[in-house]
């Protein structure tokens, strides 16, 4: 199958014309006609009906044309696979709350500058879940905490950046003695389901403390406005920010947990020159531990 024609029949019924839809192509009416008969004959069905100067698109016309978008897409992405050099195509990241709103705001004004024919489709989620949509290949990359689990081969976890846990408190209170403000004060859980809340809890664990539990939830941003309205304590990573007025953050004795930021991928991917591009963006805003002060521009092997 011509991929000329399917690419003419998707302009046929964004136009509404064959004329339109040529002048869009830089070709004749007539080569128009010629590519939509031909695609009709090789389907075996009408993919358009006439009515005056307008064209409008049969059932089947429609059927084909949603999947014709996505061959298109992907072949333009193999051509690009294949040369190895304009960066183009479609990149579907996934990102936990706080890596989108302190840290990709940079990193996709750096991509936007000087990769214009890079479209990314941003998703936000939970660590877990965003993990679930790589390896079920519905995100091609995604930035989200490290699995305490042994991924499989297939799978791919690449360090950004270490976030250490710190105890939140109300700026207006003074106290430092970290043991005695969790056993003393209403605690706010970072929720244990997700995999940065289990490193606050295996903290508690460590020095056996069990804190009065006010409430428990998953937002980070949400836990630093209540903790600044003075409803409690709480334990969350030190992550790249903005955080609100009213807050200050308080260094946690050893066995202090660490929460590591990273992207995870799947191998062999089509888009992995994509993905490369991200990183090496990612890591220029912020180089990871291991990098640090290497003034950005890593290569990365993926």
């Amino acid at each position: 199958m011509d991929s000329s024609h399917l690419e003419t029949l998707v302009r046929v019924a964004e136009k509404g014309s064959f004329v339109a839809a040529a002048n869009d192509l830089g070709i004749t009416a007539t080569a128009v006609a010629q590519r939509i008969r031909a695609l009709e004959t090789e389907i075996g069905v009408g993919l358009v009906a006439r009515s005056g100067r307008t064209v409008r698109l049969t059932e089947a016309g429609h059927a084909v044309l949603a999947r014709s978008r996505e061959v298109l897409r992907q072949i333009g992405e193999l051509r690009t696979a294949a040369l190895g050099g304009e960066i183009v195509g479609e990149l579907r990241v996934g990102a936990i709350a706080t890596a989108l709103t302190g840290l990709f705001p940079q990193v996709l004004e750096r991509l936007t500058e000087r990769h214009a024919g890079l479209d990314l489709y941003l998703e936000p989620g939970t660590s877990a879940g965003l993990y679930d949509r790589v390896v079920s290949g519905a995100l091609d990359v995604a930035a989200l905490v490290r699995p305490s689990f042994d991924m499989p081969k297939a799978m791919s976890f690449h360090l950004w950046r270490r976030e250490k846990l710190v105890l939140l408190v109300a700026a207006d209170d003074r106290r430092t003695d970290v043991a005695a403000i969790l056993r003393t004060s209403p605690f706010i859980r970072y929720d244990r389901r997700q995999w940065g809340g289990r490193l606050a809890a295996s903290f508690l664990d460590a020095i056996g403390i069990a804190p009065k539990e006010r409430f428990e939830l998953d937002a980070l941003d949400a836990i630093a406005m209540m903790v600044a309205r003075g409803l409690g304590v709480s334990l969350v990573p030190d992550w790249a920010g903005p955080w609100p007025d009213g807050v200050r953050r308080l260094t946690l004795p050893a066995p202090a947990p660490v929460r590591e930021l990273g992207f995870v991928q799947l191998g062999n991917s089509p888009r992995t020159h994509l993905v490369r591009v991200l990183m090496e963006s990612a890591w220029a805003v912020e180089p990871p531990p291991d990098r640090a002060g290497t003034g950005g521009g890593t290569e990365i092997s993926l």
